[in-house]
Protein backbone atom coordinates (compact mmCIF):
# COMPACT_ATOMS: atom_id res chain seq x y z
CA UNK A 1 0.00 0.00 0.00
CA UNK A 2 1.36 3.40 -1.00
CA UNK A 3 2.65 5.67 1.76
CA UNK A 4 0.62 8.68 0.60
CA UNK A 5 -2.60 6.61 0.78
CA UNK A 6 -1.80 5.46 4.32
CA UNK A 7 -0.98 9.04 5.31
CA UNK A 8 -4.32 10.30 3.98
CA UNK A 9 -6.12 7.34 5.57
CA UNK A 10 -4.60 8.14 8.97
CA UNK A 11 -5.76 11.75 8.65
CA UNK A 12 -9.23 10.53 7.68
CA UNK A 13 -9.49 8.17 10.67
CA UNK A 14 -8.70 11.03 13.03
CA UNK A 15 -12.16 12.40 12.23
CA UNK A 16 -13.70 9.50 14.17
CA UNK A 17 -13.97 9.10 17.93
CA UNK A 18 -15.05 5.51 18.49
CA UNK A 19 -13.94 2.05 17.40
CA UNK A 20 -17.04 -0.14 17.76
CA UNK A 21 -15.64 -3.57 17.02
CA UNK A 22 -12.81 -5.54 15.47
CA UNK A 23 -12.51 -9.12 14.26
CA UNK A 24 -10.61 -11.38 11.92
CA UNK A 25 -12.67 -12.81 9.03
CA UNK A 26 -9.90 -14.71 7.26
CA UNK A 27 -6.33 -15.74 8.04
CA UNK A 28 -4.97 -12.35 7.03
CA UNK A 29 -7.99 -10.01 6.94
CA UNK A 30 -9.12 -7.91 9.91
CA UNK A 31 -12.33 -5.86 9.91
CA UNK A 32 -12.72 -2.64 11.87
CA UNK A 33 -16.11 -1.06 12.51
CA UNK A 34 -15.41 2.61 13.21
CA UNK A 35 -18.66 4.44 13.89
CA UNK A 36 -20.47 2.10 11.45
CA UNK A 37 -17.88 2.63 8.70
CA UNK A 38 -16.44 -0.77 7.83
CA UNK A 39 -12.75 -1.04 6.90
CA UNK A 40 -11.01 -4.23 5.76
CA UNK A 41 -7.29 -4.62 6.41
CA UNK A 42 -5.84 -7.33 4.16
CA UNK A 43 -2.48 -8.04 5.82
CA UNK A 44 -1.20 -10.64 3.35
CA UNK A 45 2.59 -10.61 3.12
CA UNK A 46 3.84 -8.55 0.21
CA UNK A 47 0.35 -7.42 -0.80
CA UNK A 48 -1.17 -5.63 2.20
CA UNK A 49 -3.75 -2.88 1.78
CA UNK A 50 -6.95 -1.38 3.19
CA UNK A 51 -10.26 -1.42 1.36
CA UNK A 52 -13.97 -0.78 1.74
CA UNK A 53 -16.85 -2.54 0.01
CA UNK A 54 -20.61 -2.22 -0.17
CA UNK A 55 -20.86 -6.02 -0.28
CA UNK A 56 -21.46 -7.80 3.01
CA UNK A 57 -18.52 -10.06 3.82
CA UNK A 58 -18.90 -12.93 6.27
CA UNK A 59 -16.32 -14.92 8.12
CA UNK A 60 -16.11 -18.53 6.88
CA UNK A 61 -14.37 -19.64 10.07
CA UNK A 62 -14.34 -18.74 13.73
CA UNK A 63 -11.02 -17.28 14.86
CA UNK A 64 -10.36 -17.62 18.58
CA UNK A 65 -6.57 -17.63 18.87
CA UNK A 66 -4.98 -15.52 21.66
CA UNK A 67 -4.48 -12.77 19.05
CA UNK A 68 -8.23 -12.67 18.34
CA UNK A 69 -9.10 -12.72 22.04
CA UNK A 70 -6.86 -9.73 22.77
CA UNK A 71 -8.30 -7.82 19.80
CA UNK A 72 -11.82 -8.26 21.20
CA UNK A 73 -10.74 -7.39 24.72
CA UNK A 74 -8.70 -4.28 23.93
CA UNK A 75 -10.45 -2.80 20.87
CA UNK A 76 -14.21 -3.24 21.32
CA UNK A 77 -16.24 -0.11 22.12
CA UNK A 78 -13.17 2.03 22.77
CA UNK A 79 -12.37 5.70 22.25
CA UNK A 80 -9.92 6.59 19.47
CA UNK A 81 -7.22 8.90 20.86
CA UNK A 82 -5.03 9.28 17.80
CA UNK A 83 -4.23 7.68 14.44
CA UNK A 84 -0.80 8.30 12.93
CA UNK A 85 2.08 6.85 10.89
CA UNK A 86 4.92 5.67 13.13
CA UNK A 87 8.26 7.26 12.18
CA UNK A 88 6.47 8.54 9.05
CA UNK A 89 6.81 4.99 7.69
CA UNK A 90 4.18 2.62 6.30
CA UNK A 91 3.19 1.71 9.86
CA UNK A 92 -0.33 2.73 10.84
CA UNK A 93 -0.90 3.18 14.58
CA UNK A 94 -4.35 3.40 16.14
CA UNK A 95 -4.13 4.51 19.77
CA UNK A 96 -7.29 3.81 21.79
CA UNK A 97 -8.47 4.18 25.34
CA UNK A 98 -10.91 1.98 27.22
CA UNK A 99 -12.53 3.81 30.11
CA UNK A 100 -14.51 1.88 32.68
CA UNK A 101 -15.84 2.73 36.12
CA UNK A 102 -12.74 1.36 37.79
CA UNK A 103 -9.82 1.83 35.39
CA UNK A 104 -8.47 3.52 32.29
CA UNK A 105 -6.53 1.41 29.78
CA UNK A 106 -4.58 2.55 26.70
CA UNK A 107 -3.82 0.15 23.84
CA UNK A 108 -2.03 0.53 20.53
CA UNK A 109 -2.94 -1.36 17.36
CA UNK A 110 -0.05 -1.34 14.91
CA UNK A 111 -0.53 -2.29 11.24
CA UNK A 112 2.82 -2.78 9.49
CA UNK A 113 2.49 -2.56 5.68
CA UNK A 114 6.13 -3.48 5.04
CA UNK A 115 6.60 -6.22 2.44
CA UNK A 116 7.65 -9.55 3.92
CA UNK A 117 7.57 -8.01 7.42
CA UNK A 118 3.83 -7.26 7.13
CA UNK A 119 2.22 -7.72 10.54
CA UNK A 120 -0.43 -6.61 13.02
CA UNK A 121 0.83 -6.07 16.56
CA UNK A 122 -1.07 -5.23 19.75
CA UNK A 123 0.94 -3.11 22.21
CA UNK A 124 0.40 -1.57 25.63
CA UNK A 125 1.30 2.05 26.47
CA UNK A 126 4.96 1.05 27.01
CA UNK A 127 5.30 -0.71 23.61
CA UNK A 128 5.25 -4.15 25.24
CA UNK A 129 3.90 -6.75 22.81
CA UNK A 130 0.59 -8.20 24.00
CA UNK A 131 -0.09 -10.25 20.86
CA UNK A 132 0.62 -10.33 17.13
CA UNK A 133 -0.82 -11.77 13.94
CA UNK A 134 2.62 -13.23 13.20
CA UNK A 135 5.12 -14.12 15.92
CA UNK A 136 8.69 -13.76 14.66
CA UNK A 137 11.66 -15.62 16.15
CA UNK A 138 15.35 -14.72 15.99
CA UNK A 139 16.15 -17.49 13.50
CA UNK A 140 13.94 -15.84 10.87
CA UNK A 141 14.57 -12.15 11.58
CA UNK A 142 16.77 -9.83 13.62
CA UNK A 143 13.60 -8.06 14.77
CA UNK A 144 11.85 -10.41 17.19
CA UNK A 145 8.10 -10.21 17.72
CA UNK A 146 7.33 -12.12 20.91
CA UNK A 147 4.64 -11.63 23.55
CA UNK A 148 5.94 -9.93 26.69
CA UNK A 149 8.94 -8.26 25.03
CA UNK A 150 9.41 -4.62 24.05
CA UNK A 151 8.85 -4.05 20.34
CA UNK A 152 11.96 -3.05 18.44
CA UNK A 153 11.60 -0.03 16.21
CA UNK A 154 11.95 -0.46 12.46
CA UNK A 155 14.68 1.78 11.10
CA UNK A 156 13.32 5.05 9.81
CA UNK A 157 13.42 5.23 5.97
CA UNK A 158 16.35 7.25 4.66
CA UNK A 159 14.41 8.41 1.59
CA UNK A 160 11.38 10.55 0.85
CA UNK A 161 8.11 8.82 0.03
CA UNK A 162 6.07 9.87 -3.01
CA UNK A 163 3.43 12.53 -2.29
CA UNK A 164 0.07 12.70 -4.06
CA UNK A 165 -3.15 14.47 -3.27
CA UNK A 166 -6.24 12.32 -2.66
CA UNK A 167 -9.58 14.07 -2.95
CA UNK A 168 -11.83 11.22 -1.80
CA UNK A 169 -10.22 8.51 0.36
CA UNK A 170 -13.45 6.49 0.69
CA UNK A 171 -13.80 6.23 -3.10
CA UNK A 172 -10.17 5.14 -3.36
CA UNK A 173 -10.71 2.41 -0.74
CA UNK A 174 -13.84 1.22 -2.57
CA UNK A 175 -11.86 1.17 -5.84
CA UNK A 176 -9.14 -0.85 -4.09
CA UNK A 177 -11.64 -3.64 -3.51
CA UNK A 178 -12.96 -3.59 -7.09
CA UNK A 179 -9.42 -3.73 -8.51
CA UNK A 180 -8.50 -6.56 -6.15
CA UNK A 181 -11.64 -8.51 -7.03
CA UNK A 182 -11.34 -8.14 -10.81
CA UNK A 183 -7.65 -9.01 -10.82
CA UNK A 184 -8.00 -12.15 -8.72
CA UNK A 185 -11.46 -13.43 -9.72
CA UNK A 186 -10.56 -14.80 -13.16
CA UNK A 187 -7.37 -16.40 -11.84
CA UNK A 188 -9.06 -18.07 -8.85
CA UNK A 189 -12.03 -19.22 -10.95
CA UNK A 190 -9.74 -20.78 -13.57
CA UNK A 191 -7.66 -22.46 -10.84
CA UNK A 192 -10.70 -23.97 -9.11
CA UNK A 193 -12.34 -25.12 -12.36
CA UNK A 194 -9.11 -26.92 -13.31
CA UNK A 195 -9.07 -28.52 -9.86
CA UNK A 196 -12.66 -29.76 -10.29
CA UNK A 197 -11.96 -30.95 -13.83
CA UNK A 198 -9.09 -33.14 -12.58
CA UNK A 199 -11.50 -34.79 -10.14
CA UNK A 200 -14.10 -35.27 -12.90
CA UNK A 201 -11.49 -36.90 -15.17
CA UNK A 202 -10.41 -39.23 -12.35
CA UNK A 203 -14.00 -40.28 -11.53
CA UNK A 204 -14.83 -40.77 -15.23
CA UNK A 205 -11.71 -42.92 -15.69
CA UNK A 206 -12.72 -45.10 -12.72
CA UNK A 207 -16.28 -45.40 -14.05
CA UNK A 208 -15.03 -46.46 -17.48
CA UNK A 209 -12.74 -49.07 -15.91
CA UNK A 210 -15.67 -50.86 -14.26
CA UNK A 211 -16.73 -54.09 -15.94
CA UNK A 212 -20.04 -53.98 -17.77
CA UNK A 213 -22.74 -55.40 -15.45
CA UNK A 214 -24.65 -57.04 -18.33
CA UNK A 215 -21.45 -58.80 -19.42
CA UNK A 216 -20.89 -59.98 -15.84
CA UNK A 217 -24.45 -61.32 -15.65
CA UNK A 218 -23.98 -63.26 -18.89
CA UNK A 219 -20.73 -64.63 -17.49
CA UNK A 220 -22.56 -65.82 -14.34
CA UNK A 221 -25.23 -67.60 -16.41
CA UNK A 222 -22.60 -69.32 -18.58
CA UNK A 223 -20.47 -70.41 -15.59
CA UNK A 224 -23.49 -71.88 -13.82
CA UNK A 225 -24.73 -73.59 -16.98
CA UNK A 226 -21.33 -75.13 -17.74
CA UNK A 227 -20.79 -76.22 -14.12
CA UNK A 228 -24.23 -77.89 -13.93
CA UNK A 229 -23.62 -79.66 -17.24
CA UNK A 230 -20.36 -81.10 -15.91
CA UNK A 231 -22.03 -82.28 -12.68
CA UNK A 232 -24.92 -83.88 -14.58
CA UNK A 233 -22.47 -85.85 -16.76
CA UNK A 234 -20.00 -86.90 -14.07
CA UNK A 235 -21.32 -90.48 -14.22
CA UNK A 236 -19.80 -90.81 -17.68
CA UNK A 237 -16.29 -90.21 -16.32
CA UNK A 238 -14.09 -92.44 -14.19
CA UNK A 239 -11.06 -92.15 -11.91
CA UNK A 240 -8.87 -89.07 -12.19
CA UNK A 241 -10.94 -87.69 -15.07
CA UNK A 242 -14.04 -87.64 -12.82
CA UNK A 243 -12.05 -85.95 -10.01
CA UNK A 244 -10.68 -83.27 -12.38
CA UNK A 245 -14.14 -82.50 -13.78
CA UNK A 246 -15.61 -82.22 -10.27
CA UNK A 247 -12.79 -79.84 -9.34
CA UNK A 248 -13.50 -77.78 -12.49
CA UNK A 249 -17.23 -77.54 -11.75
CA UNK A 250 -16.55 -76.40 -8.17
CA UNK A 251 -14.18 -73.75 -9.52
CA UNK A 252 -16.88 -72.54 -11.93
CA UNK A 253 -19.46 -72.31 -9.12
CA UNK A 254 -16.92 -70.33 -7.06
CA UNK A 255 -16.23 -67.96 -9.97
CA UNK A 256 -19.98 -67.50 -10.43
CA UNK A 257 -20.39 -66.66 -6.74
CA UNK A 258 -17.60 -64.07 -6.91
CA UNK A 259 -19.09 -62.58 -10.07
CA UNK A 260 -22.49 -62.23 -8.34
CA UNK A 261 -20.85 -60.37 -5.43
CA UNK A 262 -18.99 -58.21 -7.93
CA UNK A 263 -22.25 -57.31 -9.69
CA UNK A 264 -23.77 -56.24 -6.37
CA UNK A 265 -20.72 -54.25 -5.21
CA UNK A 266 -20.11 -52.75 -8.62
CA UNK A 267 -23.69 -51.53 -8.80
CA UNK A 268 -23.15 -49.68 -5.49
CA UNK A 269 -19.77 -48.32 -6.65
CA UNK A 270 -21.25 -47.25 -10.00
CA UNK A 271 -24.08 -45.44 -8.19
CA UNK A 272 -21.68 -43.68 -5.78
CA UNK A 273 -19.30 -42.64 -8.55
CA UNK A 274 -22.17 -41.42 -10.76
CA UNK A 275 -23.55 -39.31 -7.91
CA UNK A 276 -20.08 -37.88 -7.19
CA UNK A 277 -19.68 -37.06 -10.88
CA UNK A 278 -23.06 -35.33 -10.86
CA UNK A 279 -22.03 -33.29 -7.79
CA UNK A 280 -18.78 -32.08 -9.37
CA UNK A 281 -20.52 -31.25 -12.66
CA UNK A 282 -22.97 -29.12 -10.68
CA UNK A 283 -20.09 -27.57 -8.73
CA UNK A 284 -18.48 -26.61 -12.06
CA UNK A 285 -21.66 -24.76 -13.02
CA UNK A 286 -21.83 -23.08 -9.58
CA UNK A 287 -18.20 -21.87 -9.69
CA UNK A 288 -18.59 -20.64 -13.26
CA UNK A 289 -21.43 -18.36 -12.11
CA UNK A 290 -19.59 -16.99 -9.04
CA UNK A 291 -19.08 -13.22 -9.13
CA UNK A 292 -16.65 -12.85 -6.22
CA UNK A 293 -13.62 -14.59 -4.73
CA UNK A 294 -15.39 -14.93 -1.38
CA UNK A 295 -18.19 -16.80 -3.11
CA UNK A 296 -15.73 -19.21 -4.77
CA UNK A 297 -13.75 -19.78 -1.57
CA UNK A 298 -16.98 -20.59 0.25
CA UNK A 299 -17.24 -23.79 -1.82
CA UNK A 300 -13.60 -24.67 -1.09
CA UNK A 301 -13.19 -24.32 2.69
CA UNK A 302 -9.52 -24.29 3.67
CA UNK A 303 -8.32 -27.05 5.96
CA UNK A 304 -6.69 -26.04 9.21
CA UNK A 305 -2.94 -26.67 9.00
CA UNK A 306 -3.03 -28.11 12.52
CA UNK A 307 -6.00 -30.35 11.78
CA UNK A 308 -5.26 -33.98 12.58
CA UNK A 309 -5.85 -36.23 9.60
CA UNK A 310 -8.43 -38.95 10.16
CA UNK A 311 -8.95 -42.06 8.11
CA UNK A 312 -12.70 -41.54 7.86
CA UNK A 313 -14.21 -38.39 6.36
CA UNK A 314 -17.74 -37.18 6.94
CA UNK A 315 -20.26 -38.64 4.45
CA UNK A 316 -21.52 -35.21 3.36
CA UNK A 317 -20.24 -31.89 2.02
CA UNK A 318 -19.88 -29.13 4.62
CA UNK A 319 -19.61 -25.34 4.38
CA UNK A 320 -19.10 -22.69 7.07
CA UNK A 321 -20.58 -19.20 7.36
CA UNK A 322 -19.93 -17.05 10.44
CA UNK A 323 -19.62 -20.10 12.66
CA UNK A 324 -22.68 -21.87 11.21
CA UNK A 325 -22.07 -25.31 9.71
CA UNK A 326 -24.11 -26.06 6.57
CA UNK A 327 -24.20 -29.75 5.58
CA UNK A 328 -25.19 -30.93 2.10
CA UNK A 329 -26.31 -34.45 1.20
CA UNK A 330 -24.95 -35.16 -2.28
CA UNK A 331 -26.83 -38.44 -2.78
CA UNK A 332 -29.44 -40.63 -1.11
CA UNK A 333 -26.90 -42.30 1.17
CA UNK A 334 -25.66 -38.92 2.45
CA UNK A 335 -29.23 -37.60 2.78
CA UNK A 336 -30.10 -40.61 4.96
CA UNK A 337 -27.00 -40.01 7.09
CA UNK A 338 -27.88 -36.34 7.65
CA UNK A 339 -31.46 -37.16 8.61
CA UNK A 340 -30.27 -39.84 11.02
CA UNK A 341 -27.51 -37.80 12.66
CA UNK A 342 -29.02 -34.30 12.86
CA UNK A 343 -30.36 -32.81 16.10
CA UNK A 344 -33.97 -31.75 16.74
CA UNK A 345 -32.86 -28.10 16.91
CA UNK A 346 -31.01 -28.21 13.57
CA UNK A 347 -32.65 -26.64 10.52
CA UNK A 348 -33.58 -28.77 7.49
CA UNK A 349 -33.94 -27.50 3.89
CA UNK A 350 -35.46 -29.16 0.78
CA UNK A 351 -36.78 -28.09 -2.62
CA UNK A 352 -40.55 -27.68 -2.54
CA UNK A 353 -42.56 -30.40 -4.29
CA UNK A 354 -39.66 -32.24 -5.95
CA UNK A 355 -36.73 -34.49 -5.15
CA UNK A 356 -33.60 -32.68 -4.06
CA UNK A 357 -30.55 -32.72 -1.85
CA UNK A 358 -31.21 -32.43 1.87
CA UNK A 359 -29.42 -29.55 3.61
CA UNK A 360 -28.93 -29.32 7.37
CA UNK A 361 -27.76 -26.25 9.31
CA UNK A 362 -26.28 -27.14 12.68
CA UNK A 363 -28.03 -25.08 15.34
CA UNK A 364 -28.88 -25.03 19.04
CA UNK A 365 -31.33 -22.11 19.10
CA UNK A 366 -34.94 -21.56 18.01
CA UNK A 367 -33.94 -19.42 15.04
CA UNK A 368 -31.09 -18.82 12.60
CA UNK A 369 -30.22 -15.52 10.85
CA UNK A 370 -31.92 -14.68 7.55
CA UNK A 371 -28.62 -14.65 5.66
CA UNK A 372 -27.91 -18.23 6.80
CA UNK A 373 -31.40 -19.30 5.65
CA UNK A 374 -30.71 -17.73 2.25
CA UNK A 375 -27.24 -19.30 1.98
CA UNK A 376 -28.48 -22.79 2.91
CA UNK A 377 -31.45 -22.50 0.52
CA UNK A 378 -29.14 -21.38 -2.28
CA UNK A 379 -26.90 -24.41 -1.72
CA UNK A 380 -29.96 -26.68 -1.74
CA UNK A 381 -31.06 -25.32 -5.14
CA UNK A 382 -27.60 -25.21 -6.73
CA UNK A 383 -26.86 -28.86 -6.00
CA UNK A 384 -30.35 -30.18 -6.76
CA UNK A 385 -30.85 -28.81 -10.27
CA UNK A 386 -28.78 -27.84 -13.30
CA UNK A 387 -31.32 -25.37 -14.68
CA UNK A 388 -31.45 -21.65 -13.94
CA UNK A 389 -34.69 -20.17 -12.67
CA UNK A 390 -36.76 -19.38 -9.61
CA UNK A 391 -37.15 -22.15 -7.02
CA UNK A 392 -39.04 -22.51 -3.74
CA UNK A 393 -37.24 -24.06 -0.78
CA UNK A 394 -39.06 -25.29 2.33
CA UNK A 395 -37.26 -25.17 5.66
CA UNK A 396 -38.07 -26.08 9.24
CA UNK A 397 -36.40 -27.44 12.35
CA UNK A 398 -35.41 -31.09 12.19
CA UNK A 399 -37.92 -31.95 14.97
CA UNK A 400 -40.71 -31.23 12.45
CA UNK A 401 -39.37 -33.70 9.87
CA UNK A 402 -40.54 -37.31 10.08
CA UNK A 403 -38.65 -39.97 8.11
CA UNK A 404 -40.95 -42.37 6.25
CA UNK A 405 -38.35 -44.56 4.55
CA UNK A 406 -34.73 -43.96 3.57
CA UNK A 407 -34.59 -40.24 2.61
CA UNK A 408 -38.34 -39.85 2.08
CA UNK A 409 -39.92 -37.55 4.67
CA UNK A 410 -43.06 -35.75 5.79
CA UNK A 411 -42.69 -32.34 7.40
CA UNK A 412 -44.80 -29.65 9.06
CA UNK A 413 -44.57 -26.12 10.57
CA UNK A 414 -42.32 -25.01 7.72
CA UNK A 415 -41.52 -21.74 5.96
CA UNK A 416 -40.76 -21.21 2.27
CA UNK A 417 -38.17 -18.99 0.61
CA UNK A 418 -37.75 -18.19 -3.12
CA UNK A 419 -34.28 -18.49 -4.62
CA UNK A 420 -33.15 -17.35 -8.07
CA UNK A 421 -30.13 -18.98 -9.69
Amino acid sequence: MKHYILYKFAQYLNNFNKLNSIKRISNNTIVLDIESKIFYFDMSKGNSFVYMTNKKKYSRNLFNAPFDTILQKRFSNVRIIKVYLRNNDKILNILVENRSSYKQQASLLQFEFIGKNTNVIVLDKNDIILEALRHIVRSSSARIVRVGTKLQEIKKPNFEFEHKDIKNIEKLLLDNYEKKEKKELLFVKKQKLLQINKIIIKITKTLNSLEDIDTLKKKIIKLNKDAIYIVENLHKSKGYEKYDKLKLSNSMFQQSKKAKAKVKNQHIEYLNLSQKLDFYNKLTSVIDKCVSIDEIEFYFPKKDKNQIKTKKTNPYQSFFVNGYKIMLGRDERENIFLLKNSKASDFWFHLKGQSSSHVIVSNSKKEIPDYIIKEASKICVQFSTKNSGKYSVDYTQRRNVKVQSKANVLYSLYNTISINI
